[in-house]
């Protein structure tokens, strides 16, 4: 299936989903209250993300006599892609990662570790920046944030199952009963799908990212590298990142949790280099 394809399919899934869980609880004006949460959920994180991953990440911005090779490769980069130049961050974490934010190209953001100018060449960095701006180009940023508010909000809603049963609520039967174990279920079920419906549309975006990046640079040898340094790094270091922002990440930056592996936003690194050295972006 195609990464768009899936990715707008997930994202359908997700909206739908929400509004059922507010329609199991409350009816049609729990349809609305439901949809309202998703919608402003999406909103804010629109507008606001790009502050809060930069500001979470303490994150400072350089300029092109302070780091004029990741200016240099960026505003190369940029022009093949016909974009403007992103803003570029250097965050002080050992770990080596590297991300994108902002709500559209105008308004986009890449940001480099310090962990990742040590342990990558500049053409291993050339390969991680194209991903990132990859990201951008395929507004997988505003994707990624939106899927992640509208999980939020599911999550939101189904809590309130909770309340609904303390207090009698927490669906309704076919006789217009309530029916306490709708509730149930939904605080049980509801976070757990929107966070894999969430999870698989990171993977998707991902995937689709490194194969752009590729396009981008005609191979994907740099990137498969810098992958493979990556990975075992993030491995080596532990991470300092809150764990919603994960999948902003070009790989998994949370090592030995369970259950962060167990609902990762990322592929499998070995995955995605077999793929870049397959020339299965072409």
């Amino acid at each position: 299936m195609n990464n768009n394809f899936k990715t707008a399919a997930l994202l359908a899934g997700l909206g739908a989903l929400c509004m059922f869980i507010g329609q199991a609880l409350g009816g049609p004006s729990g349809l609305v209250i439901g949809l309202m949460i998703g919608l402003g959920m999406a909103g804010g994180s629109y507008w606001f993300s790009a502050k809060l991953a930069i500001r979470s990440a303490k994150a400072v911005e350089v300029s092109a006599e302070q780091m004029p090779q990741y200016h240099a490769i960026m505003g190369d980069l940029s022009a093949r892609a016909g974009l403007p130049l992103p803003k570029l961050y250097v965050a002080p974490n050992p770990q080596p990662n590297a991300f994108a934010t902002g709500r559209n190209p105008a308004n986009a953001a890449v940001c480099v570790t310090e962990g990742l100018l040590d342990l990558l060449t500049w053409d291993e960095i050339s390969g991680v920046l194209a991903h990132e701006l990859a990201h951008v180009r395929n507004r997988d940023i505003l994707i990624g944030s939106v899927a992640a508010a509208v999980a939020m909000g599911i999550t939101f809603v189904a809590s309130m199952a909770r309340w609904a049963m303390i207090f009698g609520g927490g669906g309704r039967g076919e006789d217009g009963d309530n029916n306490p174990l709708v509730g149930l279920l939904m605080l049980i079920l509801a976070p757990i799908a929107a966070v894999l419906i969430q999870s698989a549309i990171s993977r998707s975006r991902e995937y689709e990212a490194d194969a752009s990046a590729a396009r981008l640079l005609g191979t994907g040898e740099p990137l498969a590298r810098a992958l493979e340094k990556l990975e075992a790094g993030a491995e080596r270091i532990p991470a300092n990142v809150n764990p919603a922002e994960a999948s902003a990440y070009i790989v998994n930056p949370l090592r030995g949790r369970a259950m962060a592996n167990m609902f990762s936003t990322h592929p499998p690194a070995a995955e995605r280099i077999s793929r870049l050295r397959s020339d299965a972006w072409v």
